[in-house]
């Protein structure tokens, strides 16, 4: 009788263990499958303070996953229900729910790839991505490709170029202050060599000229600072245009303008840190872009008669 009993109660037992472990596959396998096969990408939202419930809600309203009650195991289950972060994510339904947890764990918030030119200025770049900037980041926010959110803010921008900005010129403020200089007028002179020619070498000549004549107390008779304040996409400057009464004006007015007329890339504000050292007191460029260099005025105005006629 004994016997039997206890027959009985391990034939309960493997029975009841085999139903286990038949679950615990059947979530295993609705867990780590995913709700179909559709690489469809969504955008799904989390707001602050959402908790887990409304989010897998959410998830299965938008067809992302077959079942918020297998969302909601995984999540208690590997502790991770309270370590979801704001934002928004680009999930599939071809995703499963351990990958869409490991998203949303990570902050693995969708983003857009966003790249700045060297030389744009702080207009070209509101009118690009449709912010708003400080007027006094000119010449402070580094051109490069950023990845940021899908919804960012113009503060997030400003942000992310500003620590690029600092990161890349840390190593340099050391040379600078050594050559008594600041940082203000390197910034300057870089976005004036930024807009003014194009090859390495070409910017460190154009540096070199432009120093000087700084020193010599010579107008620097920079081009690029009048289509700055006239908004012309055209290099032909009139005879009109060199009137302006302005301080950015170069032509009218010694010394430096007085702040960035663009954003200069690393290039360029090397070259104004570590300029060429020549003869030449001149430049201009040909409409094909090459740099021709003069020493003296009478060579330059031969120049400007044979190559911008």
């Amino acid at each position: 009788m004994i016997f039997h009993s206890k027959r009985k109660f391990f034939l309960f037992f493997f029975i009841l263990l085999f139903f286990f472990l038949a679950i615990v596959l059947f979530f295993k396998r609705e867990i780590y499958f995913p709700k179909s096969f559709n690489t469809e990408v969504k955008i799904f939202s989390i707001e602050k303070g959402e908790g887990v419930f409304e989010i897998a809600e959410k998830l299965e309203k938008e067809g992302i996953i077959k079942n918020r009650f297998l969302f909601l195991v995984e999540a208690v289950f590997k502790g991770k229900h309270k370590k979801i972060l704001a934002g928004k994510y680009e999930l599939k339904a071809s995703m499963t729910i351990p990958q869409i947890l490991e998203k949303f764990t990570k902050g693995d918030i969708s983003k857009v790839k966003i790249t700045i030119p060297e030389g744009f200025t702080i207009r070209e770049i509101e009118e690009k991505l449709k912010v708003d900037l400080p007027d006094e980041l000119e010449g402070y926010l580094f051109p490069d490709t950023y990845y940021l959110p899908i919804d960012f803010k113009a503060e997030d921008l400003v942000k992310v170029m500003r620590e690029n900005f600092d990161k890349k010129i840390a190593p340099y403020l050391s040379e600078i202050e050594k050559q008594g200089k600041s940082l203000k007028e390197v910034m300057i002179l870089a976005s004036l060599v930024e807009k003014e020619v194009k090859t390495k070498e070409d910017k460190e000549i154009v540096a070199g000229i432009l120093w000087k004549r700084l020193n010599a107390k010579i107008p620097l008779q920079v081009d690029a600072t009048i289509t700055y304040i006239t908004g012309k996409k055209t290099t032909k400057i009139s005879l009109e245009d060199l009137q302006i009464d302005s301080p950015y004006n170069t032509y009218k007015y010694l010394g430096l303008p007085p702040t960035p007329i663009c954003n200069p890339g690393l290039e360029s504000i090397l070259a104004v840190i570590y300029p060429k050292e020549t003869d030449y007191w001149y430049y201009l460029t040909t409409p094909e872009g090459k740099t021709i260099f003069s020493k003296t005025f009478l060579e330059h105005k031969i120049a400007k008669e044979k190559y911008l006629k």
